[in-house]
């Protein structure tokens, strides 16, 4: 989308003005990826829809502080994941887990084949984990977020962020081998 940037930037000018079609044309080309990001993290189609619609309207009353630093999609996403966190918090469903810090030397990456890998099972796997390690690969695997900045998002260490992210990688390659594994046995 951001391959349209001089596009972006001229309907971004027209809404600082409140041009409603220009309003509307930015809301049709980010709705999308908006919504799907408030849902990985949120796991309900109407918390997403209105987190989603929260964030537009924050992004739209707050355009004088987008300084065009970053490419305004990524800036709304932040807005978007932000907004769907801490809507996640009032659920109390999010439950921080405060981890040990694990010298790096335990941290093992075992090699793994992703041929013949299921995207979709991957994905539906993923959000059937906890919500800490949801999360966190959401954030990282999907939303392209690197350590630090999800430690920013989430106001935990780079060290636990780590930590966290390689049990979660853990936990979800685990989930799927035994899935295969039933899979093979059961015939399916």
């Amino acid at each position: 989308m951001e391959a349209n940037q001089p596009h972006i930037t001229n309907l971004l000018e027209r809404c600082k003005s409140s041009d409603k079609n220009a309003q509307l044309k930015i809301y049709n080309a980010y709705y999308k990826a908006m919504y799907n990001s408030a849902h990985r993290i949120l796991k309900d189609n109407y918390e997403a829809e209105d987190i989603m619609q929260e964030a537009f309207l924050t992004a739209f009353t707050k355009l004088n502080s987008y300084k065009g630093e970053v490419a305004f999609g990524a800036w709304l996403k932040r807005i978007v994941i932000n907004k769907s966190l801490t809507q996640l918090k009032k659920n109390n469903r999010y439950e921080e887990v405060k981890l040990e810090v694990v010298p790096n030397d335990e941290i093992e990456d075992e090699a793994i084949n992703y041929t013949g890998l299921n995207p979709k099972l991957v994905l539906t796997t993923l959000q059937g984990l906890k919500d800490n390690y949801r999360v966190v690969l959401t954030l990282n695997l999907i939303e392209g977020f690197d350590y630090e900045e999800i430690a920013q998002i989430l106001n935990y260490t780079n060290e636990n962020v780590r930590t966290t992210v390689s049990r979660a990688k853990k936990k979800l390659k685990q989930v799927i081998l035994a899935q295969n594994i039933q899979a093979q046995v059961y015939g399916r």
